[in-house]
């Protein structure tokens, strides 16, 4: 049975919860703010599974195929203006759906926690848009993804690089009908931290919010982006590098153990497809570059060339040398460097103003 001791090695993907034929296990979140693992060992039955599917303990090999990337852009602006980058991702899951599919993402729930989550519409895939800076809840998704490929529904699934291959090590055989999709992952942060932010801004503001977009493009466009909270009556924009969460986020100091010595930073991904916001872009194609948002897109599979090739028409395309791609989206092969207050940060995250805490532990700049 699984058993976690080092929790550099839980990614908190939900595998080890989703292929249990007992429900033995259930995520237990831990004084970070991070689920983990822990079986109930009355009904535990030592069956292995939990072991057998762990993308960590069961490391894959990087892909053989040759990865292609390029500079995207989505031609729809309404899109594009709502998407956290160039609006690829719209493309790709539209296209799934289009053709009868579902997919599967990231959204927030009526308490702005983040959550996997399915769409059958097109409408419903607007959810799923927008970078959301807290692990996402798998909860029993890979047992819903599982069904739908069997019943021969096409599947796009999205999620960060550990969530993907937790997903494949989940179904344990190809599906020629799964179509995955990663993105280049900075790391997770705690949802303490987020909560508790949360509680904060409330106070500041008075309100609850009933939209939140950590990417908003109006005022100040792609690269100064700004925080927006939505409330009835008003809107609220924080600058990016002046937020108080985004701050305990970029220093990387409230992140999941895992992601100071992720497994799953490697050039040569098992997903179909990878993400990510083109950094660089005005040193690579300038003229790409107009402040609206450029993805990146990096090709790892048939399949993933297969959709590329299907959604072409309605993007701006230029391929790029990956190793160029990466030289600006270090994130790709290189893991956040812990820091040595990080502890100390956690152990003083109940007692103090969220305020006060990031004074206190983040650098100013």
């Amino acid at each position: 049975m699984i058993e976690i001791k080092d929790k550099t090695k839980c990614c908190g993907c939900f595998a080890c919860k989703n292929i249990c034929p007992q429900n033995a296990i259930s995520m237990i979140e831990d004084e970070y703010g991070f689920k983990y693992p822990n079986i109930n060992y009355n009904i535990c039955t030592n069956c292995g599974l939990c072991e057998k599917v762990c993308p960590i303990i069961n490391k894959k090999q990087e892909s053989n195929e040759k990865s292609r990337a390029y500079a995207a852009i989505s031609k729809d602006e309404n899109t594009r203006m709502n998407s956290s980058s160039g609006g690829m991702f719209s493309l790709i899951a539209e296209n799934i759906i289009s053709e009868g599919g579902i997919v599967y993402g990231a959204q927030f729930n009526e308490k702005f926690l983040v959550e996997h989550s399915r769409a059958e519409t097109i409408e419903e895939i607007s959810k799923f848009r927008g970078s959301k800076y807290i692990q996402s809840d798998i909860n029993k998704v890979f047992k819903e993804v599982k069904r739908d490929l069997m019943q021969g529904r096409k599947v796009l699934f999205t999620g960060t690089p550990c969530q993907v291959e937790g997903l494949i090590s989940f179904l344990m055989k190809p599906f020629d009908n799964l179509y995955t999709q990663d993105f280049i992952c900075h790391g997770v942060p705690s949802k303490k931290v987020w909560e508790k932010y949360l509680e904060y801004r409330k106070k500041e503001d008075n309100n609850e919010p009933n939209k939140i977009n950590f990417r908003n493009k109006e005022n100040k466009g792609w690269n100064e982006y700004q925080l927006l909270f939505e409330y009835k009556e008003s809107k609220k924009y924080i600058d990016h590098n002046e937020d108080l969460f985004m701050k305990a986020f970029l220093s990387d100091i409230a992140l999941r153990d895992s992601c100071y010595k992720c497994e799953f930073k490697k050039k040569h991904r098992i997903s179909d497809i990878t993400l990510a916001d083109f950094w660089g872009i005005n040193n690579v194609f300038p003229e790409m570059n107009d402040e609206m948002g450029t993805s990146l897109i990096i090709i790892n599979s048939q399949k993933g060339n297969k959709i590329l090739k299907e959604i072409q028409d309605k993007a701006i395309l230029k391929e790029v040398d990956i190793e160029c791609a990466i030289k600006y989206n270090k994130s790709m092969i290189q893991s956040a460097t812990i820091k040595d207050n990080r502890e100390k940060f956690f152990e003083n995250l109940k007692m103090n103003n969220f305020e006060n805490l990031i004074d206190r532990f983040i650098e100013k700049k």
